[in-house]
């Protein structure tokens, strides 16, 4: 297949994502900002006034990374899980992508680019909310981008291989009710891993969100429980993982012959 039409495949695969996004914002962009600002209001405010501060910083800094994250992690997977899900069952658009010559890496970039941009834009959007709670410093404003970006990739791909195996609405929610959000509490957002019993923090370092709320707060504060290399290789290693999986599952069908 042309360069040129692998091309107008992806953009068209992405552009109806982007255009989903903007039509139901209400769904889409609106429940995170008031999530977040209750968040900031109820972490940051009452309970970080008690607080006082946490590694050298005042508490309410200290969670604005992993609030961030909360929500970058949680838009990108359910945008491409949900999307791809009634583009299988509903649409059956999918169909018709599959029996087209599009390489199965050009379906998987159109589909996760979408969660990528909704990831980051809500992420964006959550740290302009957190001005009105702080002003968080930037200490490396390229590490804070690139960790956007990667953790966005990541769960779009997490998202996909949801979305692909899903064989109902319960498919879709039950992952990221029933992992997902244990792993981001657990992994850092309200917290430093110094503060826990040395067993916890053993069991902590298994956690890749832990790694991914940690590159990204060193991003913020220039510091963070483990080391950005460590953080940025742990990124690295699942995002080739996730798209081998993806990858193995668009060439094979498994999950997408009804």
């Amino acid at each position: 297949m042309p360069i040129e039409k692998q091309f107008i495949s992806f953009y068209t695969i992405l552009r109806k994502g982007v255009i989903r996004i903007f039509r139901i914002w209400s769904q889409t962009l609106l429940p995170s900002l008031v999530t977040s600002v209750l968040y900031f209001a109820v972490f940051g405010n009452i309970l970080g006034s008690r607080i006082g501060e946490l590694n050298g910083v005042p508490y309410i800094l200290f969670v604005v990374p992993g609030l961030v994250m909360l929500a970058v992690i949680t838009n990108s997977f359910m945008d491409v899980a949900s999307t791809f899900f009634m583009s299988k069952f509903f649409a059956r658009n999918i169909d018709e992508i599959l029996v087209s010559p599009t390489p199965p890496v050009v379906i998987i970039a159109g589909f996760i680019m979408s969660g990528v941009v909704r990831g980051m834009m809500v992420g964006i959007l959550v740290l302009i909310v957190s001005l009105f709670f702080a002003l968080p410093s930037i200490a490396h404003p390229f590490v804070v981008l690139f960790f956007l970006f990667l953790s966005s990739l990541v769960f779009a791909l997490a998202g996909l291989v949801n979305g692909i195996y899903a064989k109902n609405f319960d498919g879709i929610s039950i992952v990221p009710t029933f992992v997902l959000t244990p792993l981001v509490y657990l992994g850092g957002v309200f917290y430093s891993i110094h503060s826990l019993p040395p067993l916890w923090q053993t069991v902590s370092l298994f956690n890749p969100i832990f790694y991914i709320i940690n590159g990204f707060r060193y991003g913020f504060l220039g510091t963070s429980d483990v080391s950005l290399a460590t953080c940025t290789l742990v990124l690295i290693g699942i995002t080739i993982v996730l798209l081998g999986i993806n990858q193995y599952f668009i060439k094979k069908g498994l999950g997408l012959k009804q």
